[in-house]
C-alpha cells in the first residue's frame, strides 16, 4: 500500500491537489519510460508470504505488535488485522541456486519467528483465510495499530456510503455484512516478484494474467470462511468484496472495481498506471513535497510517491511496480494471485512454476495473449478460484481442458525451460516443479485436503472440526513435506 501514513483528516482541496500531482507524476513517468536508464541488467525476483497467529486452540491470536517485537527481525512487518504479520524475503536472481536460497530463507526465519511467537502464546500458520475465524474478529477494533489501515478503512467506508456485504456462493452460501475492511485481513497471500525491462514489462504481465487461473487451479489453499465452505480459493471473492468502493448503482453503471482483473491485454506498463488514474478516485491524497519533474531535469530519479500510493490502494492481481534501488528506478510484475502456504517447500514449487512458465510465455516468438481473449482468462481465473484443482479452463487450440491435465502435458515442460533461461539447474527445477507435477497426478492440493479432513468428522461441530484439522495441518506445515504426500 505504500508508505506509512499518518492519521488525518482531508478535505475536498487535499484531493484536487493531489489529483493534479498524481497527473504531473504520470506524465513524468512516461517522459522516464522514454529517455531513462531503468535497471535492467541482472534481473532479480522476490518473495513475499503474508501470515497468521493462532493461539494454542488454534483460535485467532490477536497479538502482531508483540510478536513483532519478539521477533525483532526487520523482514518483518506489521499488515492490517491483529492477527496477520508479512515476511519480505531478500530478492535476488534465479541463477546460483536462487530457489534453493529462498527455501533457505524462508525456513530459518519462519522458525524464528515461531520460536519467539510460541513464548508469547502465538503460533504462526501460512494459509490463504484462517478457516477458524469468527465474526467478532472482522471489527474495527481487530485493525492494527499502525494509522495507515484504520484510515485505509474509513476512506474505503467513506468512498462506499455504505456498509460492505459478503454474499459468496460456494458449496454454502456466506452473507454478512461488515463497517470495516477487516475482511481483507483474512485474505493471506503469497507474492510473488519478477523485475523487467519497460519493453518486456506488458509481455510479463500479459503472460501472468493468462496463467491467473492456471495458478489458483494447482494451489487453491482457502476453503472456509466463518466456518462455511465456499470456493476453492475464497480468498477470491472475499477480496473483491472487502474493498470495493461501489454501491449498487456504481457498479450498474460499470465503474471498475479496485480489485480488479482488468479488461484488456496491454502493450506498455503505462497503460496500467495511466487507467490507475483515469478510472480511480483517491483514498489517500497524500501528498509529498518532492517536484518529480524538477528532480527528473536536475539528473536524478524521481520517487513519484503519489503514483506509487495511489497504484497502492488499487489491487490488480498482478499489479506493476515502480522502484528505486542504488538510485536507479526498476520495474517489477507483482503476482499477488496465491494464497500462503501450505509449507515453505510448497511455496517455493509455486514461485518455480511460476518465474519459469512467466518468462517461457512472455519470451515466445508466437504470444499465448493473441491466441485467446482477454475475457477467457478472466473467466478461468473465477473457475478455477471456485473450482481449484478439478476445474477447467480453457486453453488455446486445445478449448476446454483439465487444469491438471494441461499443466502435466504443456505448462511443465515450458517452466522448465523458462527456468533453465533463468540460469537455474536442471536438478533444481525438477525439485520444485516435480512437486507440481504430482499435485496434479494426485489431484490434490491443501484446499482439496483441508475440505476432506473436515469431512471426515462431521458428526462434529463445524468449529470443532476446523481447529481439529487446523491443528494437523500446522504439523504437517513445520514438517514440510509437500501437500500431495499427506494422508
Amino acid at each position: 500500500m505504500g508508505d506509512d501514513v499518518a492519521a488525518q483528516e482531508f478535505t475536498p482541496a487535499d484531493r484536487t491537489r493531489y489529483r493534479e500531482k498524481v497527473r504531473r507524476c504520470l506524465d513524468v513517468f512516461e517522459r522516464m519510460l522514454r529517455e531513462s536508464a531503468f535497471d535492467t541488467d541482472d534481473p532479480w525476483t522476490g518473495v513475499e508470504v503474508e501470515l497468521n497467529l493462532v493461539d494454542a486452540a488454534g483460535d485467532p491470536a490477536l497479538r502482531n505488535a508483540e510478536v513483532l517485537e519478539a521477533i525483532e527481525d526487520p523482514d518483518f512487518q506489521t499488515e492490517l488485522g491483529q492477527f496477520n504479520i508479512e515476511l519480505n524475503l531478500a530478492p535476488g536472481p534465479l541463477s546460483g541456486g536462487g530457489l534453493e536460497g529462498y527455501e533457505k530463507q524462508l525456513r530459518a526465519s519462519l522458525n524464528h519467528a515461531e520460536e519467539r511467537a510460541a513464548a508469547l502464546g502465538a503460533h504462526l500458520v501460512m494459509i490463504g483465510i484462517l478457516p477458524t475465524l469468527a465474526p467478532e474478529h472482522l471489527r474495527a477494533e481487530v485493525i492494527s495499530a499502525n494509522p495507515r489501515y484504520r484510515l485505509l478503512s474509513e476512506q474505503i467506508l467513506r468512498a462506499r456510503g455504505e456498509d460492505i456485504l459478503i454474499d459468496i456462493r460456494g458449496v454454502e452460501r456466506l452473507n454478512a455484512t461488515v463497517d470495516t475492511i477487516m475482511p481483507e485481513a483474512a485474505c493471506t497471500s503469497t507474492q510473488f516478484h519478477v523485475q523487467v525491462s519497460p519493453d518486456q514489462f506488458a509481455s510479463y504481465w500479459n503472460a501472468s494474467q493468462a496463467i491467473a487461473g492456471i495458478q489458483l487451479a494447482v494451489a487453491a489453499n482457502s476453503p472456509y470462511l466463518l466456518g462455511k465452505q465456499l470456493w476453492s480459493e475464497t480468498r477470491i471473492p472475499l477480496f473483491e468484496q472487502a474493498t470495493d468502493t461501489r454501491g449498487e448503482e456504481l457498479k450498474v453503471q460499470g465503474v471498475r472495481p479496485r480489485v480488479w482483473f482488468g479488461e484488456r491485454w496491454i502493450t506498455s506498463v503505462f497503460d496500467l498506471f495511466e487507467e490507475n488514474v483515469r478510472y480511480f478516485s483517491p483514498l489517500l491524497p497524500v501528498i509529498d513535497e518532492e517536484d518529480p519533474l524538477t528532480v527528473l531535469e536536475a539528473g536524478g530519479t524521481p520517487n513519484l510517491s503519489e503514483l506509487r500510493l495511489h497504484n497502492g490502494t488499487i489491487y490488480r492481481w498482478n499489479r506493476p511496480v515502480y522502484d528505486i534501488t542504488g538510485g536507479l528506478p526498476h520495474l517489477r510484475v507483482e503476482n499477488r494471485i496465491l494464497a500462503a502456504g501450505p509449507t515453505v517447500v510448497d511455496t517455493v514449487a509455486n514461485a518455480a512454476f511460476y518465474f519459469g512458465l512467466v518468462r517461457a510465455l512472455a519470451e515466445n516468438d508466437r504470444p499465448l495473449w493473441s491466441q485467446m481473449s482477454f475475457s477467457a482468462a478472466e473467466e478461468n481465473f473465477h473457475s478455477a478460484a471456485r473450482h481449484g484443482i478439478d476445474a477447467e479452463v480453457y486453453w488455446p487450440q486445445l478449448g476446454k481442458v483439465r487444469a491438471t491435465e494441461l499443466v502435466v502435458r504443456r505448462l511443465l515442460p515450458l517452466a522448465h525451460e523458462g527456468l533453465a533461461a533463468w540460469g537455474v539447474s536442471s536438478e533444481e527445477a525438477h525439485r520444485y516443479l516435480d512437486i507440481i507435477e504430482q499435485r496434479c497426478l494426485a489431484g490434490t492440493n491443501a484446499s482439496d485436503w483441508f475440505v476432506r479432513r473436515v469431512q471426515e468428522r462431521d458428526d462434529a461441530e463445524r468449529y470443532d472440526a476446523l481447529r481439529a484439522v487446523l491443528a494437523e495441518y500446522r504439523q504437517r506445515m513445520h514438517d514440510n513435506d509437500p501437500v500431495h504426500t499427506w494422508a
